[in-house]
């Protein structure tokens, strides 16, 4: 007798988590995600594969797609080419994925991108921000992120409004083949802005003192002072030292990751006040959202997310909503919601279109931000502006 009830008991557990989980009977509808995982740029990947885990798991409680769970499947990209490569093979030929997002290493995206378009599977390009990535008209590609090509405009239009008595810039930049590529693109807008380049400089990474240098930068009484480096240390070092030479340009500006990041005004400390920064998001972007998956990110990883995961998170956003709209669970049929996809996120508005050389790219702006008392606020597009800029920024 005691065991019949305690069978009764047991089915009748069982017949309840089914109906529970009845909307998950079927089989998983999975999604791959491409990561540098392994690597120099694992940092950004383990952020990344947080977010999309995050936005998957956020999905599924509410019901999945469909009457069926989503599954993200992660692959190593190993953040090179033929890591990306392999990744993206196994994905589709032993994974069996449907719909594919990711990417931060434009080189291993561009790789990934040619194989997505090849084999026919949707990839919506999260990080990689390689202007060629959406200009070969593969119908099979999609870009969340904005295009390097476009990462200065909001500088570029902050000068041309706000600064526009800015004459002459000094550019310093480390001597890394990225940065030293990002400093080349500064000094083609500064031409265009008609501005006159008094200085350039360039440094190892890593460097213990920076004072030599930014002595000779003063020399020249720059305007501007445009810096350019992915590492934080670098990044806070470099001002600090600008600010105890009393070099105070009428904008400093960081010119990439290196001032985005939080760690950024913790390490540099008051020296961060008035630097300015392009950036492709920050959590005070005034997108719905934004804040909560800030605070929800912060809570469940206990480190604050950088627009890496933004554009992860959403990313896994764009792919659910495809999903919902398609007559039938098969790539062509995500690959034609994709491109009619028109929805907010967390990370703006997103919507595929055509313009100039690039097909299936999301148009979204790059926001300036400035750090005032150990906050980055955003100064320009005014539209998204948490604060008015403090110009000139003498520091």
């Amino acid at each position: 007798m005691v065991k019949t009830a305690a069978l009764t008991v047991s089915l009748i557990v069982l017949w309840g988590g089914i109906m529970l989980s009845g909307v998950f009977a079927a089989d998983p509808i999975r999604l791959g995600v491409l990561l540098p995982l392994t690597g120099r740029d694992a940092t950004i990947g383990q952020i990344q594969k947080n977010a999309a885990l995050m936005a998957a798991a956020e999905i599924n409680a509410r019901g999945g797609i469909k009457g069926r769970k989503i599954e993200p499947v992660l692959a190593d990209t190993e953040g090179t080419p033929d890591g990306g490569r392999t990744a993206i093979q196994t994905l589709i030929q032993t994974d069996k994925v449907l719909v594919i997002s990711g990417g931060y290493s434009s080189s291993a995206t561009w790789a990934t991108s040619a194989i997505a378009q090849q084999r026919r599977i949707p990839f919506v390009v999260t990080s990689a921000p390689a202007d060629k990535i959406t200009e070969q008209g593969w119908e099979y590609v999609f870009r969340l992120n904005q295009p390097l090509g476009e990462h200065l405009e909001a500088l570029a239009a902050f000068i041309s409004t706000t600064a526009a008595d800015i004459k002459s810039v000094a550019i310093v930049h480390a001597s890394s083949l990225k940065s030293a590529s990002e400093a080349r693109r500064f000094f083609k807008k500064a031409e265009a802005l008609g501005l006159k380049m008094v200085i350039k400089e360039n440094f190892t990474s890593g460097a213990a003192d920076f004072r030599p240098l930014l002595t000779r930068v003063k020399t020249k009484n720059p305007d501007l002072l445009y810096t350019v480096t992915d590492e934080v240390r670098d990044a806070a070092l470099l001002t600090r030292h600008s600010r105890e030479l009393n070099l105070n340009p009428k904008l400093f500006v960081g010119g990439t990751a290196g001032f985005a990041l939080p760690e950024f005004a913790e390490k540099a400390g008051i020296a961060s006040n008035h630097v300015v920064c392009t950036t492709q998001w920050t959590t005070s972007v005034p997108y719905p959202g934004a804040k909560e998956y800030h605070a929800k990110f912060k809570a469940r990883y206990h480190t604050p997310p950088t627009y890496h995961g933004a554009q992860a998170y959403a990313a896994v956003y764009v792919m659910a909503d495809a999903l919902r709209r398609t007559k039938a669970l098969t790539p062509g049929n995500v690959r034609e919601a994709l491109a009619k996809t028109n929805m907010k996120t967390i990370y703006g508005p997103v919507k595929f279109i055509s313009y100039n050389k690039k097909s299936r790219q999301n148009r979204l702006p790059t926001l300036l931000v400035q750090w005032i008392d150990g906050k980055a606020e955003i100064v320009w597009p005014q539209h998204l502006a948490t604060k008015k800029a403090i110009y000139p920024a003498h520091r």
